[in-house]
């Protein structure tokens, strides 16, 4: 979920980058985003390759941030699909984290 919302949000971020009459057209901002929902989509593929729970959270948090900038940067560019992406990748992120702490085969008394 979390890498379809990053791939959605550059989707969208090249759409705004490179179509005339969304307002962002060519500009840093619009290449930022792009930039940003790359590296979404790097680290969310990155992140089950993680075993220890420390590593796997401070990825997490790495993502967080990501997610959190993206979507600030999606409000200032006027792009609100961007905005709606990141949150659909925030709920992947929340669903990883839970279902993660999760045991695979519950226990049976």
């Amino acid at each position: 979920m979390l890498l379809v919302a990053s791939l959605v949000g550059l989707a969208i971020a090249l759409y705004a980058y490179f179509m005339p009459l969304t307002g962002v057209t060519g500009t840093l901002g619009a290449l930022v985003a792009i930039i940003a929902t790359i590296i979404l989509a790097v680290l969310s593929l990155a992140l089950p390759a993680f075993k220890g729970n420390g590593a796997r959270n401070a990825w997490r948090v790495l993502i967080f941030l990501g997610l959190a900038g993206t979507c600030f940067a999606g409000l200032l560019l006027h792009q609100w699909w961007l905005c709606v992406a990141m949150v659909v990748g925030l709920i992947g992120l929340i669903l990883d984290m839970v279902l993660a702490n999760r045991p695979a085969h519950p226990a049976h008394t």
